[in-house]
């Protein structure tokens, strides 16, 4: 941030300006959000905690020595417009007429102040669903396993206990990759099956006819396959009129399920929305 606000003159009152929150600087909030469009347009890549790189694509856009780099040119690449399309659906279609997704305390949708509030939230989680997706898909296939067991625990699956639930995923695994104990005498069981593809790889129905056999060979009627992309229409006819129990959930579900159980998330800040005390006003 330093060399950039080196770069376009900013003075220290113009750094110090912040967000009507009073708590993160309008100059920091616009980088996020920069960094954000730039990896929804696969122009870099998230690689750990606090790095990023410049992806094949970006070199290429570089290499046309553009003027400078706006919503209208990231336009030109459709996961970008995919990314638009998703926070448009979030804000509602008021905020679809806008010019683009609002940044953290800045919407321009129509609405009354709650309405406005509550879809600026919904913007704000789908922006923040797709950099967890982007996340785990780059991420070991052994940390995807453990996510979901952690995940399913934060659920309430396996009750309280921390050792309720694990993953096996190893080859040789059977196509089981973790198990969730419902009970301490594990009498009853939920296997779990994680596939982690890129988003537009959609799993089929013979990966899920492949499930199917993996739970009949441990005894068991009830699985959860969970993907980062998302289910054939055949995957999910085929999991419906099963004998078994079995729950897909794809890419979409998963990081919502995420967000709203805080794995992998945290809280950045607070707000306390208050009304009118009609009781203090009972006897006026």
């Amino acid at each position: 941030m330093e060399p950039l606000a080196k770069r376009f003159g900013l003075s220290e009152t113009d750094l110090a300006q912040l967000l009507p929150s009073g708590r993160q600087a309008i100059f920091n909030n616009k980088i996020h959000w920069a960094k954000t469009y730039l990896a929804q347009a696969k122009l870099v890549e998230i690689t750990r905690r606090g790095y990023f790189r410049i992806t094949g694509r970006g070199q290429e856009l570089l290499a046309e020595k553009p003027s400078s780099v706006g919503v209208k040119l990231l336009e030109r690449y459709p996961e970008f417009v995919d990314f638009r399309i998703r926070l448009r659906e979030a804000q509602g279609s008021a905020a679809a007429r806008a010019e683009g997704p609002p940044a953290p305390e800045d919407t321009t949708a129509e609405g009354t102040p709650d309405e406005v509030l509550r879809e600026t939230l919904k913007a704000l989680d789908a922006a923040l669903a797709s950099e967890l997706l982007q996340r785990v898909i780059g991420a070991p296939p052994a940390f995807f396993e453990n996510l979901i067991v952690t995940l399913l625990l934060s659920m309430g699956y396996g009750g309280s206990r921390e050792e309720a639930g694990r993953a096996i995923g190893r080859s040789g695994d059977g196509g089981i990759d973790g198990v969730i104990d419902q009970d301490p005498l594990g009498l009853d069981r939920v296997y779990l099956q994680a596939k982690r593809y890129t988003v537009g790889s959609a799993v089929s129905e013979p990966e899920i006819r492949g499930f199917s056999g993996s739970l009949g060979a441990v005894k068991a009627n009830k699985g959860v396959f969970v993907t980062t992309s998302s289910f054939t229409k055949p995957a999910l006819e085929f999991a419906e009129r099963h004998p078994f129990k079995m729950v897909l959930i794809d890419g979409a579900q998963l990081t919502s399920l995420m967000i709203r159980h805080n794995v992998g998330v945290r809280i950045a800040e607070t707000f306390h929305l208050k009304k009118l005390g009609e009781d203090f006003f009972a006897d006026e």
